[in-house]
C-alpha cells in the first residue's frame, strides 16, 4: 500500500496570520480547503497539504487537549531541492516571528535547519543528496 495524499492537521490560534506567514515562506493556498475556520498550505501540489485549524475547530475532531506553547507533539520534517533553498525558508521563517528550533546541522550528503513556527509547531527543514549518503548511517 502507498499512500497518495498526505493531510497533517495542526492547531493554530489565529488562522489569517498562520496564512500570511506561510505564503511569506513561499508556499501557496488551497483555497478551496480554507476558510475562517482553517487553511491549507500546499507543501506538494497534488500529495502534501497541512491544514491549520482553529484551535476550537482543531478540537471538533479530537477529544485530548490541544497541546500548550511548551510542549512538542510532533516535529515535521520536509525536504526542500538545496541547502540555499533550507536557508531561505527558515531565515523568511525567523523575520516572519518564528523561533530557531536548533543550529542547522550539517551532515555533509545532508543539511538540515529548523524553526519553531508562530504557533509553536517544529519544523525540521532539510536537503539531502541520497546518491552521497554513507553506506553506513
Amino acid at each position: 500500500m502507498k499512500a497518495n495524499q498526505i493531510y497533517v492537521n495542526l492547531p493554530v490560534k489565529n488562522v489569517q496570520k498562520t496564512k500570511e506567514f506561510w505564503t511569506k515562506l513561499g508556499f501557496s493556498i488551497n483555497e478551496q480547503f480554507s476558510d475562517d475556520k482553517a487553511t491549507c498550505v500546499v507543501m506538494k501540489e497534488d500529495s502534501i497539504y497541512v491544514m491549520f485549524l482553529t484551535e476550537e475547530y482543531f478540537q471538533t475532531f479530537s477529544e485530548r487537549p490541544v497541546p500548550k506553547g511548551d510542549t512538542t507533539q510532533v516535529l515535521v520534517a520536509i525536504g526542500l531541492n538545496s541547502r540555499e533553498e533550507v536557508d531561505q525558508v527558515v531565515n523568511t521563517a525567523l523575520a516572519n516571528g518564528a523561533s530557531q528550533h536548533e543550529d542547522p546541522q550539517d551532515y555533509g550528503w545532508m543539511y538540515q535547519n529548523s524553526f519553531w513556527d508562530i504557533d509553536g509547531h517544529g519544523w525540521n527543514i532539510t536537503f539531502a543528496d541520497i546518491s552521497q549518503m554513507p553506506a553506513e548511517f
